[in-house]
């Protein structure tokens, strides 16, 4: 969230900032609300003032032998008026903080200036588009045709947008998180964390999917344990790993990977990307958080978004990597990398990760600080990026390996992890 001070005193540059997301920040309300909680607090303050002078009062009156009543009544009156002012700054103060948790963070001076994804800024483009001497099928037909993509049985087991992978399909799928979480810990110097796939809405909040989100969410409630949602994003339960705590400043940047399920319900997406694996209720991701300095944080977004490139890379997929304009980026993000992979069966690119600094948006809901030079607690910056999404990889190596026979040719950089399987063939 932002912070409320910055609002306070640079109302008007904040909301001409967040105009060009675009944001339309109601500043008559915010500035209502400060004007009440104001005139609260300093009644709350004089009546404090007040109640202690009487208190002195009333021992002085006691100590002299006078009588203290009248001191007295008016103590309790004051007791009772002051206990009604504190009520209403507690209830000024929730609204405050509801105002302030559905504004969007500001974007970087760097970002492009837009209103949707045609505005988005291409950065660089890697790998050439492979020529087929065939028309090039969709993974859909790929898989169905060799009998490794059942997406009839993920409708009858769950529904519509789950897919159930067979036999060397389910082995390309599982290869390609291993191969992921090999290059990243073992070349990009992040380390493997394992964390729980339901988190408690304080998780929820800390990243910025509560209050926002919450009909893209999977909620699970278990009564008196409370309610759980299914993650979206190890981004959430990887993050919260240092909510509430204060970093040794030596410890930055802490890197951390996290091969995960994650579970969107893809609130507002009807229509959209219902063929095929590209939009899933259920799909993997191996996520990179890295929690770092700010004087470094935009420095080492280029750093994450080159690693979760390597990946394609190594895989032999062509890709583009765009910034996101400000009226495309993400609810807390101050920048954004989106790096599309080239799908031939639908003869574009489409993402397969997005990678995003933060700042300390999401540090100032987790009170994730570190313990800077001058041994004072300041805020860290989070970044984070899919390193890859696991499912739209398959899809881009079953599009762009495809043989005119229908089989498809596994990558070099995946074989060792294939137990000597180089090719999809039809199922038996």
């Amino acid at each position: 969230m932002l912070d409320i001070q910055l609002l306070r005193s640079d109302l008007d540059h904040v909301a001409a900032r967040l105009a060009e997301r675009p944001f339309v920040l109601d500043t008559q309300a915010f500035l209502a609300l400060e004007t009440e909680r104001k005139a609260v607090q300093v009644a709350t303050q004089e009546g404090q003032a007040r109640r202690n002078a009487l208190s002195k009062a009333i021992g002085a009156a006691r100590g002299k032998g006078e009588d203290a009543a009248a001191l007295m009544a008016e103590s309790n009156a004051l007791a009772a008026d002051l206990q009604s002012l504190e009520a209403r700054l507690t209830d000024i103060q929730a609204r405050m903080q509801a105002f302030i948790d559905l504004i969007p963070n500001l974007p970087h001076a760097s970002v492009p200036a837009g209103k949707g994804a045609d505005d988005n800024v291409e950065v660089r483009r890697v790998g050439t588009p492979r020529s087929f001497d065939f028309t090039p099928r969709d993974h859909t037909d790929i898989g169905t045709a060799l009998g490794l993509l059942d997406f009839e049985a993920g409708v009858k087991i769950a529904g519509a947008r789950f897919t159930v992978m067979k036999a060397g399909m389910a082995r390309l799928h599982r290869a390609i998180a291993q191969f992921m979480l090999d290059v990243h810990t073992g070349e990009h110097g992040y380390d493997e964390v394992y964390v729980p796939y339901l988190v408690n809405a304080k998780s929820m909040y800390g990243t910025g999917q509560l209050p926002k989100f919450k009909d893209d969410l999977f909620a699970v409630s278990r009564g008196e344990l409370g309610d759980f949602y299914l993650v979206p994003t190890a981004e959430v339960p990887v993050t919260n790993l240092v909510r509430d705590t204060i970093v040794p400043g030596e410890r930055l940047p802490m890197r951390m990977v996290c091969h995960s399920p994650c579970f969107r319900s893809e609130a507002g997406s009807y229509g959209k990307d219902t063929r095929g694996m590209i939009r899933q209720h259920q799909f993997d991701k191996v996520e990179l958080v890295q929690i770092v300095h700010p004087d470094e944080s935009h420095a080492l977004l280029e750093a994450l978004t080159r690693h979760a490139e390597s990946i394609l890379e190594r895989l032999g997929l062509p890709y583009r990597t765009v910034v996101l304009c400000t009226g495309d980026m993400g609810f807390s993000a101050a920048k954004t990398y989106d790096i599309e992979v080239w799908l031939p069966g639908q003869s574009a690119y489409r993402e397969i990760s997005s990678c995003s600094n933060f700042e300390s948006f999401q540090a100032r809901r987790l009170q994730a600080r570190f313990r800077s030079e001058k041994n004072r607690p300041e805020l860290v910056h989070t970044l984070n990026g899919s390193g890859l999404a696991v499912g739209r990889t398959l899809v881009a190596i079953l599009e762009n390996y495809q043989n005119a026979d229908g089989t498809v040719d596994i990558p070099e950089a995946l074989k060792p992890y294939m137990g000597g399987l180089d090719r999809l063939v039809p199922a038996a």
